[in-house]
């Protein structure tokens, strides 16, 4: 059974071996180096029970195996950017292509629809067929490419960005509310 839920501090670790590769063996992430358990803490606690981190997990007692994470930060630092946010959906190999992706990140935008974000920025490196499609299944589209902005292994690398949108903006917008407030919604 795969149960999505909050991520929890003591998840750290786990999301740390599930990102490390992606730092490590390829572009996806554009870290150099893996962050350790204590910064994926920091990096959870920054959120401040704003913005939503999810995991998948093979079940809902404490210690089932975590398969996959997904979570949300500010877009851009400006106040008028406080309506948007950024996504990020990271599989540990075994579980990729097997729907539990899916599941996470529907997961995800549901929650920032509840939350009040308008729109969802996905930014992915380039080529990168299996992020695309995840993307665009769950309602995210092109919204267009920054080339050659990366510099990885050796090469340039494009850098796309995808939009979904949460929310109808509104005039005045009303403020997102915290993710401590809402808790995970799926559907």
């Amino acid at each position: 059974m795969i149960a999505i839920r909050a991520a929890r501090p003591e998840d750290a670790a786990a999301i740390g071996a599930i990102y490390a590769p992606y730092v490590l063996g390829g572009t996806v992430s554009f870290e150099t180096e893996a962050p350790d358990t204590r910064a994926i803490r920091h990096r959870m606690a920054a959120s401040d029970g704003f913005y939503p981190w999810l995991v998948a997990t093979t079940g809902e007692a404490d210690g089932d195996g975590v398969l996959g994470y997904a979570y949300a930060t500010m877009f851009r630092e400006r106040p008028a950017y406080r309506y948007v946010v950024e996504t990020s959906i990271y599989m540990a190999g075994s579980a990729q292509q097997k729907g539990t992706g899916r599941l996470l990140y529907e997961a995800l935008v549901d929650t920032l629809r509840a939350q009040g974000f308008t729109q969802a920025i996905g930014v992915l490196s380039l080529p990168n067929d299996a992020s695309i499609t995840l993307h665009e299944a769950v309602g995210f589209r092109r919204a267009g490419v920054y080339r050659e902005v990366g510099f990885k292994q050796g090469r340039w690398i494009d850098v796309g960005f995808w939009q979904c949108r949460l929310n109808e903006g509104t005039v005045p917008p009303k403020e997102p509310r915290p993710f401590r407030e809402i808790g995970v919604v799926r559907g």
